[in-house]
């Protein structure tokens, strides 16, 4: 059963040059918005292309060799950085986390790319798995 108040938004997926890992997955039939976007707060620009009707791909790039996004790289290599999950209110949800005892990276929520709040559940609280919270902005 599907719960259309919290569903996939986007994988994403940390890369080192946009072009080369935008035309692997154009390469098996996805389509880019020709739109990129920078995130200053991260430090990256981001390429996002549709799976379906929710979920995407994001492909996250660091600016300038800095940024979360780029020490990653430096760690683990390029890969699958987060999951994101969209929410309907962003600020709600990490409240009702935080009261169950998972911890945020971040101490509130703040702007994501796309004109989202987001906050990030830290992977020691997920298994491993670092987990985005969105919610779209009006």
């Amino acid at each position: 059963m599907f719960n259309k108040d919290c569903f996939l938004d986007h994988v994403a997926i940390a890369v080192k040059d946009l072009d080369r890992a935008q035309k692997v997955y154009e390469d098996l039939g996805l389509k880019f918005s020709p739109d990129r976007e920078v995130v200053d707060s991260q430090k990256v620009t981001t390429a996002f292309a549709h799976i379906d009707e929710h979920a995407h791909i994001e492909l996250v790039c660091p600016l300038n060799g800095e940024g979360p996004i780029q020490t990653f790289i430096e760690k683990k290599g390029e890969g699958i950085h987060h999951m994101c999950f969209k929410v309907p209110d962003v600020e709600k949800k990490c409240a009702e986390m935080k009261a169950q005892g998972y911890l945020f990276t971040h101490e509130k929520p703040f702007l994501g790319a796309n004109n989202c709040l987001v906050n990030f559940i830290h992977p020691k609280s997920t298994g491993g798995v670092l987990i985005e919270l969105s919610q779209t902005l009006k």
